[in-house]
């Protein structure tokens, strides 16, 4: 087989067609729940905490340079190469996070739920007479599951 077609059967395979397009969903997916931690959830966690933005809380790790004069957030300071601790870029990180798997998990739970209705398919039918050979592997195994009298 040559390589190429050994690739071609390779990537065509279910399983890897089903991944790369689960790859795809998924990155599209991660941006509606980006948007919506960013443009919809941060805003009134930060409205309710007293109008903060995540986005902007962290620690400078050295002085701006000295010819510097741009504002001090977090988008300018990173631009003019100043390091920076950005634990509000965390926070924002981690509720998508937590908010990507909650979503994942009603999804999952609601799937999972949609299984269980599925009708079973009915028992199959067991015929009336066994065929002669397992009848008589029966009688025999009976036989030998009855208790044998002590010999003279």
């Amino acid at each position: 087989m040559s390589f190429i077609s050994e690739f071609k059967a390779f990537a065509m395979k279910g399983n890897v067609v089903d991944l790369a397009v689960g790859v795809i969903i998924g990155a599209a997916f991660q941006r509606i729940v980006d948007s919506m931690v960013k443009d919809l959830i941060m805003p009134l966690v930060g409205r309710v905490v007293g109008g903060l933005d995540f986005s902007n809380y962290f620690i400078r790790l050295a002085d701006p340079p000295p010819n510097y004069t741009g504002p001090m957030t977090y988008d300018a300071l990173t631009k003019a190469g100043v390091p920076l601790f950005a634990y509000g870029s965390f926070i924002t990180v981690a509720l998508n996070f937590l908010i990507l798997a909650f979503v994942i998990f009603l999804m999952v739970k609601q799937i999972n739920r949609l299984r269980r209705d599925e009708p079973k398919p009915p028992p199959a039918e067991v015929p009336d007479a066994a065929p002669e050979d397992i009848v008589l592997l029966r009688e025999i195994r009976d036989a030998l599951q009855q208790p044998q009298s002590p010999r003279a």
